[in-house]
């Protein structure tokens, strides 16, 4: 007797239900022109049309060619990830960082396995190997979809005794999954069996995607369009018309330039580029001038303690803005003496008042509280109070010339300063910087540590060039890796999609309202893809 559907079988009364579908829209295979109205001709009207011909519409499964769907045939591992990543409208990566070795770039599913990689949705059957030839079996099947669909497992939680007859012969690593996705109707038994080491189909895998396609609430977040966020790009080293490149490729939808400084004399140095705001706004795109400070401790106290130093700069600063229309502007102040304070704080509090007027927007970068006198200047919730949004700078956890030497951006570190933040600022004024930068850390024999910048361009030509073995590293959610220069180790922590891809679904899990990129230019192309599947898989709420 052959199982043809004896993992998801549908009750009486839905199958005549999705059969009339079926009937409704394509004819009868019997009747006349039958063959040419479906999209294949190996489906019948069984239990599985309706959905294999829903998931062939919506472009989530194909056929195997010359209009045949096999759908008899085992799916695999790589064939199963594609399927899921379309579901999720998630889009396949091309990172140079391949996460599996017999997963090679050359491979036609090499980037819809780094995109579900990316995502937490895909997992290695070891360390370094995906099997992506290797059958789905069904109790695997609904381990992938469960973690797919983030559905909340208790290991503690023990089957129902008569769930299935056969459920002893679930593996325990699968068991939560397998009762989780019965329980909200995604799978059910055939005749009282499940068959947890039997091969899923291509015809059960598509009944599987399309209950979960047609879940009551789950079809609209599918279906939605990507959500907006405040996409914040710096310009740096570049000229006008790179920095332009580099947005057009982005997902930026906010630009920023080094445009105004404070000067020694404590008036304003103006570098505006009017073309770059002609060309943002043709675009669609904000640009929020940013204001730095030269990293002048001695003009920055003075400008600050004296209320009219400090208002002359403000009116300087909004006139500007007005004259040019300047979406908003962004201020970079560093290197501030501790006593600075609360003029620092006055100081937004009146530029703000300033730009409501026009209305344009005042964002103000500060660094993680490390309770340091680095950080000590900055009153974060009156920031966030006399301010629209507060820029966390989520870098330089070890800075050039750290005596250790050490990731730039960690997620544990970035949690730790975004949930510090949190405590004293509201989300929805909470945007969080990222790097596109790494550095590279030389180990001497002497015992000292030196470091040097790289872009995340540079980062990958070094890990070809060098053959570095890399690993993640899940405590840090980062690649790992060295190698040998002129006999001298060295050391790198590298940000790529996928540990940017970690930092964005931190931020998406606590509402913030967007992210920054310093700076642009440093990113390889496939960084925004990354961007754009976190973001959109971090809003969906499948319950």
């Amino acid at each position: 007797m052959l199982h043809i559907n004896k993992w998801i079988q549908l009750p009486v009364i839905p199958f005549i239900i999705l059969l009339s579908i079926a009937l409704t829209t394509y004819p009868h295979p019997t009747s006349a022109g039958a063959a040419s109205a479906l999209p294949y001709d190996d489906i019948r009207p069984n239990y599985a049309q309706a959905a294999i011909i829903n998931m062939t519409k919506n472009h989530i499964m194909n056929g195997m060619g010359s209009r045949q769907f096999a759908p008899l045939k085992p799916i695999t591992r790589a064939e199963f990830i594609t399927m899921i990543d379309r579901l999720l409208g998630v889009k396949p990566v091309a990172s140079p960082l391949p996460a599996f070795a017999d997963v090679p770039k050359t491979a036609w599913y090499y980037e819809w396995i780094q995109s579900a990689v990316q995502l937490n949705i895909a997992k290695g059957t070891t360390a370094v190997l995906f099997e992506p030839s290797r059958s789905v079996t069904r109790e695997e099947a609904a381990v992938i979809m469960a973690r797919a669909l983030k559905q909340t497992l208790d290991s503690s939680q023990n089957m129902p005794d008569k769930l299935f007859l056969d459920q002893d012969q679930i593996s325990a690593w699968a068991k939560s999954s397998v009762y989780q996705l019965s329980r909200i109707g995604l799978i059910a038994g055939n005749e009282g069996h499940f068959l947890p080491q039997d091969l899923i189909t291509r015809q059960e895998a598509a009944v599987l995607l399309n209950r979960a396609w047609t879940h009551s609430g789950w079809t609209a977040q599918l279906q939605a369009s990507q959500p907006s966020r405040i996409q914040l790009g710096w310009q740096y080293g570049q000229t006008t018309k790179q920095f332009e490149q580099q947005v057009a490729k982005s997902e930026v939808n906010t630009l920023s330039s080094l445009w105004f400084y404070l000067s020694k004399a404590g008036s304003i140095e103006d570098h505006m580029d009017a073309s770059l705001l002609t060309w943002s706004h043709e675009q669609g795109k904000s640009v929020w001038a940013m204001v730095g400070n030269h990293s002048d401790q001695v003009a920055t106290h003075t400008m600050l303690a004296s209320q009219s130093q400090r208002q002359a700069f403000v009116s300087q600063l909004a006139t500007r803005v007005r004259i040019n229309g300047i979406d908003g502007l962004n201020i970079d102040f560093e290197n501030m003496l501790p006593e600075d304070r609360d003029s620092f704080t006055a100081f937004i509090k009146a530029l703000h008042d300033e730009l409501k007027a026009i209305p344009a927007v005042l964002s103000v970068n500060v660094s993680p509280d490390s309770g340091t006198d680095w950080t000590d200047v900055f009153d974060y919730a009156a920031l966030a109070k006399q301010s629209d949004y507060i820029v966390l700078m989520g870098y330089d956890e070890h800075w050039g010339g750290h005596p250790e030497g050490g990731s730039v951006s960690s997620l544990p570190w970035v949690r730790k300063g975004l949930e510090t933040l949190l405590m004293k600022a509201p989300a929805n004024k909470v945007i969080l910087a990222l790097p596109l930068y790494t550095r590279s850390w030389a180990m001497n024999g002497d015992g000292t540590i030196k470091s040097h910048d790289i872009s995340l361009v540079q980062q990958n030509q070094l890990v070809l060039a060098k053959n570095v073995m890399l690993q993640w590293d899940d405590q840090l959610s980062q690649y790992y890796g060295g190698y040998y220069d002129s006999g001298v180790p060295n050391r790198m922590w590298l940000e790529d999609g996928r540990s940017l891809s970690q930092k964005i679904s931190l931020g998406e899990m606590h509402g913030i309202a967007g992210y920054g990129y310093w700076y642009m230019g440093g990113e390889s192309n496939d960084v925004w893809t990354s961007v754009h599947n976190a973001i959109r898989f971090s809003t969906y709420r499948f319950s």
